[in-house]
């Protein structure tokens, strides 16, 4: 599972003419998950994002996490991130897991970034959506957990 993780002053996704989600400051993470994810990494990456100090405190240093500034998320399934681009010059995305379970996966990481007091709202999978953002700092962050391990 790999997410990337954007602090905003605002974000929002839109498909066709019509609005899907909108936050003001909080994150925008886009997530992507692959064949081998399971639930516990949904925990772990939930926890790890819901807890990362990322946002700055009184002396403009980075020891707030999203709940702290009262945040928000707005998460958005982003398979492209799965993708294998070491040979060829097109993409391949094996790695993808199948869209109806990552569809259940991205939805219950979503819970469970919720569950973590992390106010969330989620695109609409599987939509071409129009993603606007303003990134505050600009602060970016990739997070990856797998079997293999890592965060």
């Amino acid at each position: 599972m790999k997410a990337v993780v954007q602090r905003v002053s605002t974000a929002r996704v839109d498909v066709g003419e019509g609005r899907v989600a909108k936050i003001d400051r909080g994150l925008l993470i886009l997530l992507g998950v692959e064949k081998a994810d399971t639930e516990e990494e949904a925990m772990f990456l939930a926890k790890k994002i819901a807890e990362v100090r990322i946002f700055p405190d009184d002396d403009g240093k980075m020891n707030l996490d999203v709940r702290q500034v009262q945040g928000e998320a707005l998460v958005v399934s982003q398979f492209t991130l799965c993708a294998d681009l070491s040979r060829g010059r097109r993409p391949g995305y094996d790695k993808a897991m199948p869209p109806q379970d990552a569809d259940r996966l991205y939805l219950r990481f979503t819970d469970l970034l919720a569950g973590h007091g992390v106010p969330a709202q989620t695109g609409r999978f599987g939509a071409d959506m129009k993603v606007s953002l303003v990134n505050d700092g600009p602060v970016t962050f990739c997070f990856e957990r797998s079997k293999r391990g890592g965060a």
